[in-house]
């Protein structure tokens, strides 16, 4: 078997924690982003949390941990934006939102696709902010997420970009209904609207040719 690369492994091991984290936190109490951005001192739930996190995911716990310089290090850099705001975090390539209640398709269903939203990097962490919140009040699509200051290979765009992802692309009214929302919400602009179908089939823009299935 290949041996996983130790500092690859940390940084997947992040990611997968501060889910953890959130969802934790959230079963008795505000989300994470709400924690912080309320200056709540959240420093032993993030302790006990980490513990059943250990219990679940021993390796990745231990690889954190090594990388990482021990949890009041990451503590410090949760309560500085890394993991909720896209041009505070570093150590992901995307930060993400569930809207609230169970989903009965993921994200990842043939079936779901998303708006499109390209931002400058100076103006992401409020625009940000706005679909976050309407996503986690359930005001808006089923998922949302975010590119963050983390150099992407991959990326295509200097731009940073968010994701608001419906359940049903074929559901023109409840694709249309996320788009006014967006709009209410100041995103005035023209948007693609892609599906996950031309996603997984590695279909991309390009001068001349476009993959969006709708625009609005």
């Amino acid at each position: 078997m290949e041996e996983i690369d130790p500092e690859s492994l940390a940084e997947v091991a992040y990611g997968i924690f501060l889910v953890f984290l959130d969802r934790e936190l959230r079963s008795h109490g505000p989300y994470l982003f709400e924690r912080i951005e309320q200056g709540t001192d959240f420093k032993a739930d993030l302790h006990a949390i980490f513990e059943r996190f250990r219990e679940d995911y021993p390796a990745l716990a231990g690889a954190l941990l090594l990388r990482s310089g021990g949890l009041d290090t990451i503590y410090t850099e949760i309560r500085e934006g890394e993991g909720t705001l896209p041009s505070k975090t570093t150590r992901m390539y995307w930060i993400a939102q569930d809207a609230p209640g169970p989903a009965a398709r993921g994200l990842d269903d043939e079936q779901a696709g998303k708006w499109l939203i390209f931002i400058p990097p100076g103006e992401v962490d409020e625009a940000w902010k706005k679909v976050r919140d309407e996503t986690a009040r359930g005001m808006l699509g089923i998922s949302a997420k975010v590119s963050t200051a983390r150099p992407d290979p991959d990326s295509r765009d200097e731009r940073a970009v968010i994701y608001v992802y419906t359940r049903d692309w074929a559901d023109e009214a409840g694709v249309m209904r996320v788009r006014e929302r967006l709009r209410d919400l100041g995103f005035v602009e023209r948007l693609g609207y892609k599906r996950n179908i031309e996603t997984y089939r590695g279909e991309y823009s390009e001068e001349g040719r476009r993959v969006t299935y709708y625009s609005a």
